[in-house]
């Protein structure tokens, strides 16, 4: 999962940023309103964390913008503004979520979790493929019903496989769901990465679940 955020303070983007990054999260940070825009426009995040009090372009106007131009992530609000007319303003714009500052940064997890949790109707937080079982919430895999010891980003890679599962997806379009935008894509650590999985997998009779589509990338199959 991929995530933007906006925050004009640099140290707090930091520290959310890092703090996500440690979640297995792909995230980047920008610290004005026209940044915000032009990145959540051009790139294909999953949520969006915007500060209300950005310079250039407030969050408001940012997220108003972003939903006319049918920008349909969820929009989480991040402000120190807690007044009732401010929180009613926020969400009028298109956020979907409002978190007021200061906050535990357990408590911006937990609505990162729910807002990135399925959302077509009847699509349960566990998402399956065959074998193999994610839950979402806890961040744990399992393959027949046996964990499946993943790191943070093994994780986050085995995820976006699951959601696309039967579909050929390309490096491109895997470094854009689950790397950052500092991204090189001139190494070889998506493959590397894939590598990771085949093995884990392996172990557990299931190796060949990933396979490598010649001239376009990998897909995964139940």
């Amino acid at each position: 999962m991929r995530i933007l955020i906006a925050e004009d303070e640099k140290k707090i983007a930091e520290f959310i940023r890092r703090g996500l990054k440690e979640e297995g999260y792909a995230a980047d940070a920008v610290h004005n309103g026209p940044d915000a825009l032009r990145l959540a426009e051009e790139n294909p995040y999953d949520l969006l964390l915007l500060d209300v009090m950005l310079p250039g372009l407030d969050g408001v106007e940012v997220c108003r913008r972003l939903r006319g131009g049918g920008f349909s992530a969820p929009i989480m609000m991040l402000t120190a503004r807690d007044r009732v007319e401010d929180k009613v303003k926020g969400l009028d714009s298109g956020a979907n979520d409002y978190l007021t500052k200061p906050f535990a940064f357990e408590e911006l997890l937990a609505r990162v979790r729910a807002l990135l949790r399925p959302r077509p109707a009847g699509e349960a937080a566990v998402l399956k493929a065959g074998r193999l079982e994610l839950d979402l919430p806890a961040h744990k895999a399992r393959l027949d019903g046996k964990p499946l010891e993943l790191s943070a980003k093994e994780f986050s890679l085995l995820e976006y496989l699951v959601r696309n599962k039967g579909r050929a997806v390309t490096r491109t379009m895997i470094a854009e769901h689950v790397w950052d935008i500092n991204f090189d894509s001139g190494t070889n650590v998506i493959d590397v990465y894939i590598n990771y999985l085949r093995r884990k997998l392996e172990k557990g009779g299931a190796g060949g679940m990933i396979a490598t589509v010649r001239g376009k990338g990998y897909r995964l199959s139940e």
